[in-house]
């Protein structure tokens, strides 16, 4: 069995305590790998190589940073299929959706944060003949970087890449379920020649190792993904020391199919927005709202598509929905289909779990419920999608902001004014129009409500890795 250990100041080393834990493969039950059990010690030693690189790092010429983090980027895609089929075991996802979407999308991250340092702008002030001021962006230290287990390394990478680029050092806590890539992006970031305390990933589960993280006061920021339980723990640790936080949580996000959609277009991207992933995409449309027109139609023809998907061997190509991530995900998603049944929903297709070794749900869907049952209230982060009909635009639009989540949502129509004037009034972070998970890495990306507080992506995650300073001169 393969023995992971932590990457520390450019060295792998145990947890201080010896302790460990296993790594399972999700499809299989098998034990991948033991992972280092690491605690506050352990997280100790991390920030204080952190702590120490960071005067040099700070003070590389950006130029100099830009080539390293090029050159990790070139690594990983050099290692793609490798990476893809660690990523598949790991986390139970498509091996055909790991290659196209996750180790790409870590190329990128890689890819354009070295390239944004070089084309930061500052900021002048004339104050009449008194006086210039200029604004300098400036970085803090050491980040302490959290990331869940649903896109291990594209969520690691959105984290890493921009906190060094930016000057920081960071320590890194990648989901204790999910760590073979961290790991491997370890090895390739050694073999890119990082300096020692650059990056440092400690493996650990989060009510120790994570909340040592979220607590030091040597980490001035955190920047936390996950669930929204978490999150509030993280602000509460956090707040008494002033740290700056970045909290990208969960997600209910609505999907507004109107009368004058396209549904040759809706339907099938519906399929992907509910189901990629085994729905453990935090940006999945897992409740869709249609109008009643076209309520019927839409239904059929989503679930004859739904009971199309093909579920199995994550390392298939062929697969579309892989195994969730665990036993007790596996019971809270089941435990959310039986709820549905209970408060009156019609289970249409799926509701199951699958006959076979690991942790498959059958890709399901529910219709007959209300906009405030807890199925669609809470989030279930599975192969579970509700439909239910609305009357008219205000109906709709209070249907997608009933609930305390506020990520994203998808709106089809024809109508532009209409497109326009929906998009406005959903509360959430980021709207699609007639599409879902086009993204373009300079926009900001985030939530509302209980989704989250911070934006990343783009400049606004360079932003948030450094702080405004003014220099005033007189003149």
């Amino acid at each position: 069995m393969r023995r992971l250990a932590n990457f520390i100041d450019n060295e792998f080393v145990p947890a201080a305590s010896g302790a460990s834990f296993d790594d399972l493969d999700p499809a299989t039950e098998e034990v991948l790998a033991a992972v280092p059990d690491s605690d506050a010690k352990d997280i100790d030693r991390a920030v204080a190589a952190a702590k120490r690189a960071f005067p040099g790092w700070s003070r590389t010429p950006a130029a100099d940073r830009s080539k390293l983090l090029l050159k990790i980027a070139g690594l990983i895609e050099r290692d793609l299929d490798d990476l893809a089929k660690l990523e598949s075991r790991d986390s139970g996802k498509p091996i055909a959706l790991a290659r196209r979407l996750d180790i790409p999308r870590a190329m990128a991250n890689f890819r354009f944060f070295a390239t944004a340092i070089l084309h930061q702008t500052s900021e002048a002030h004339a104050t009449d003949t008194t006086a210039l001021n200029y604004t300098l962006r400036q970085p803090l230290g050491v980040a302490g970087l959290i990331s869940p287990w649903n896109l291990p390394l594209y969520l690691l990478s959105w984290k890493i890449a921009p906190a060094i680029a930016a000057g920081n050092t960071c320590v890194a806590k990648p989901s204790e379920m999910t760590p073979l890539t961290a790991n491997r992006l370890a090895e390739l970031a050694l073999e890119a020649g990082i300096p020692p305390g650059v990056i440092n990933i400690v493996h650990g589960r989060g009510p120790k190792a994570g909340a040592a993280l979220a607590a030091h006061p040597d980490v001035p920021l955190i920047s936390f993904t996950g669930g929204t339980a978490t999150g509030a723990k993280i602000a509460s640790a956090a707040a008494p020391l002033f740290k700056k936080l970045s909290l990208e949580l969960g997600g209910k996000n609505p999907n507004l199919i109107f009368a004058d959609a396209d549904l040759d277009q809706a339907v099938p991207t519906s399929i992907q927005s509910g189901f990629a992933n085994q729905g453990e995409i935090c940006l999945c449309g897992s409740r869709i709202f249609v109008e009643r027109k076209i309520h019927d139609e839409f239904l059929d023809r989503f679930v004859a598509e739904a009971k199309r998907l093909r579920a199995g061997d994550p390392l298939d190509p062929a697969t579309e929905v892989g195994a969730l991530i665990s036993d007790a995900h596996l019971q809270k998603v089941t435990g959310y289909i039986d709820l549905a049944k209970r408060e009156g929903g019609a289970i249409l297709t799926g509701g199951r779990r699958m006959d076979r070794p690991g942790y498959f749900v059958e890709p399901t869907v529910i219709s007959g419920l209300g906009y405030d049952c807890r199925v669609l209230q809470e989030e279930i982060f599975g192969p579970v999608v509700t439909v239910t009909p609305f009357d008219d635009e205000g109906e709709a639009i209070a249907f997608a902001n009933s609930t305390r989540y506020g990520l994203s949502a998808s709106v089809w129509t024809r109508d532009l004014q209409r497109a326009h004037r929906v998009a406005a009034a959903i509360e959430c972070g980021t709207v699609w129009i007639n599409c879902w998970l086009l993204r373009d890495l300079r926009v900001p990306f985030g939530g509302m409500k209980e989704s989250g507080v911070g934006r990343e992506g783009g400049f606004e995650s360079l932003n948030f890795f450094t702080e405004p300073k003014n220099i005033c001169v007189k003149l």
